[in-house]
């Protein structure tokens, strides 16, 4: 009698811990490495939106855990990374960060049954060759940003000699090869197009030819660290051309590294979120808590409300039933009203051109 009255008791502790289970979801980033700082924004995002969510009740009355992946950037870590995340069962991960971790690591939750909706990766490749039908971005992608820096480009700097330059990643590359392709269809032809190792500290050789070719804009393909060093080093070699680059700069890392050889850089980003009325609440509680709502964070904070917003409405966090709900609902976030179309793409205002002045960045157009 006493063995089936624990026996019972033991089946309702089971039971009682099902009907209360934790729901485990996953952000994953350069969470160490030259690039963390993202990885940060990743991160902080994901924190707030799991303690808001967390805070009006949870996912279908239960309650979020946030699982932190760090991959660093790096292809073969971000497959590790999904890996572990299939193994503890999460169903949902907003990640990844770069776009050279978040193909690879697709293919592991294609198979794995796993929703994954990056904030921040926007090589086109992405969603054009995503291997399932639960693989999304809240962001915009790279022949998008190529070709508003492009027009850019074309229209205010047209008696400039232009370079291109990039770091060989799948995100650096691929965002200046549509900058260029796009500057050779409005009829101009980079005067110097290269290519750098990112992680590399001196780059007098390149900025010597930089100098020799008279360039007037430099295009760089890549991320804050090498873009930062870059634009000290031509200061120093009296180098006066100006740089543009994209979305990944969109640190204050960049100024941290660059100071006033920072000034006047252009870079391409999506309208920023914090201007937002949706987002004030988000934006004012991390500055109370001291922490960025710049870049990426609130990117991250709406990959998550989407997912949450589609759970909730599917009654579930299945990811069959979570998904059929992502690809065709309107969604209400901190980064706008959105909607995904068949690839897996967000239908959100494009990308416009910031300038970085004392320090801080702001338009210098408005949305396409």
């Amino acid at each position: 009698m006493k063995k089936a009255l624990f026996a019972g008791a033991a089946l309702n502790l089971v039971f009682a811990g099902m009907a209360f289970a934790d729901i485990t979801i996953g952000v994953a980033g350069p969470m160490t490495g030259q690039y963390a700082t993202f990885g940060n924004q990743l991160k902080i995002g994901a924190e707030q939106a799991v303690a808001d969510i967390n805070a009006k009740g949870g996912v279908n009355g239960e309650k979020l855990v946030l699982s932190v992946g760090d991959d660093a950037c790096d292809p073969k870590q971000a497959v590790a990374v999904a890996n572990s995340f299939a193994g503890q069962g999460v169903s949902f991960v907003a990640g990844h960060f770069c776009s050279g971790s978040s193909i690879p690591a697709s293919q592991v939750y294609a198979e794995e049954g796993i929703i994954e909706i990056s904030p921040a990766s926007t090589n086109p490749d992405y969603t054009e060759k995503r291997p399932g039908e639960m693989i999304y971005r809240v962001c915009g992608r790279d022949d998008q940003q190529g070709l508003v820096a492009a027009e850019y480009i074309a229209a205010n700097f047209k008696d400039a000699k232009v370079a291109v330059l990039n770091d060989k990643s799948a995100y650096g590359k691929g965002l200046a090869d549509e900058t260029e392709k796009n500057l050779k269809a409005k009829g101009v032809t980079p005067a110097v197009v290269e290519s750098y190792t990112a992680g590399e500290k001196d780059y007098s050789s390149l900025v010597t030819k930089l100098k020799q070719a008279g360039v007037g804009l430099v295009y760089v393909g890549g991320y804050h660290t090498e873009a930062g060093l870059l634009a000290r080093q031509m200061k120093e070699q009296g180098v006066k051309a100006t740089i543009m680059s994209g979305d990944a700069i969109v640190t204050d890392e960049y100024w941290a590294i660059t100071g006033d050889a920072g000034e006047g850089t252009l870079m391409t980003f999506s309208p920023d979120p914090r201007k937002n009325p949706e987002a004030a609440p988000v934006v004012a509680e991390l500055d109370k808590a001291g922490k960025t709502a710049e870049g990426y964070v609130l990117y991250t904070y709406a990959a998550i409300q989407a997912w949450a917003d589609a759970a909730t409405q599917a009654k579930s966090t299945e990811a069959e039933a979570v998904n059929k709900i992502l690809a065709t609902a309107d969604f209400k976030t901190v980064i706008g009203d959105l909607k995904f179309d068949g690839k897996g793409d967000v239908t959100l205002p494009g990308y416009v051109v910031y300038e970085w002045k004392a320090g801080k960045y702001d338009y210098v157009t408005a949305a396409k």
